[in-house]
């Protein structure tokens, strides 16, 4: 157990330092800033809607993620594929878990200093009225959550690609039909045929559902563990398939 999480530490910082040794990084978080803060202040309506929230900052994540996670998660498993590092890696004396939950915590630490530094918009809400703390604290927990399950997708379909771009548009897919079942429209779709007990299921299974529910203070259990078990289930599809490139 210790060795295992000594090689997942070991990794993670190795990844960690990938990411900032090149220019790549530092783009996506100017891009992440720059979205985040347009999206909340202009097309959010933070200053017309007079109210000391965070609202209009957290109902455009799914959307910004939808983007932007894909983009770091389409090279932590097609990148080592294209550069022939993959069979290094894998024959490396450490376990395939290891090499998995290193490179995928190593990238949702990466997100998270790019959500931390929106911190400037939360001490603008709290400059300019008396926001509920608790309430935006819940939102960063939701995003940080939905960003995992972003990122948790987007590393298992790497690992079967080893082109960048497909993997790129197949984990924008994946994620958007996920994020899109908890969409009116969509649920409208099957009101006219399906009861409510189907409907609450598909309306259980959106990032959105579980996501607004958290953003609203509604940190319920339930939706914790969605995230958690989405999480959890992409990494064991992850780390079969680059068991499977053992063999």
């Amino acid at each position: 157990m210790n060795n295992t999480f000594l090689s997942i530490l070991v990794i993670l910082k190795r990844e960690t330092l990938g990411y900032f040794s090149t220019p790549v990084a530092y783009v996506f978080i100017t891009i992440f800033l720059v979205l985040a803060g347009l999206f909340t202040f202009y097309l959010g309506s933070f200053f017309s809607i007079g109210q000391a929230n965070l609202s209009s900052f957290f109902e455009w994540h799914p959307w910004l993620y939808l983007l932007l996670i894909p983009a770091i998660s389409m090279r932590l498993w097609a990148e080592e594929k294209r550069n022939g590092t993959i069979e290094l890696l894998t024959t490396l004396p450490v376990s395939t878990l290891s090499i998995v939950l290193g490179k995928f915590f190593a990238a949702w630490f990466f997100t998270t200093i790019a959500l931390m530094l929106t911190f400037p918009i939360w001490l603008t809400v709290n400059y300019l009225g008396n926001p509920d703390n608790g309430i935006i604290l819940a939102g960063y927990l939701g995003s940080l959550l939905m960003a995992g399950a972003y990122l948790s997708i987007g590393s298992c379909i790497s690992a079967i690609t080893k082109n960048q771009v497909i993997a790129f548009i197949i984990s924008v897919t994946v994620c958007f039909l996920i994020t899109l079942s908890g969409l009116p429209i969509v649920l409208d779709f099957f009101t006219s045929w399906a009861g409510q007990n189907m409907i609450d299921i598909i309306s259980s299974f959106s990032f959105l559902t579980n996501f607004n529910n958290i953003t609203r203070g509604l940190v319920e259990l339930k939706s914790i563990l969605y995230f958690l078990s989405l999480i959890t289930f992409f990494l064991v599809l992850n780390i079969i398939f680059i068991d499977e490139l053992k063999d």
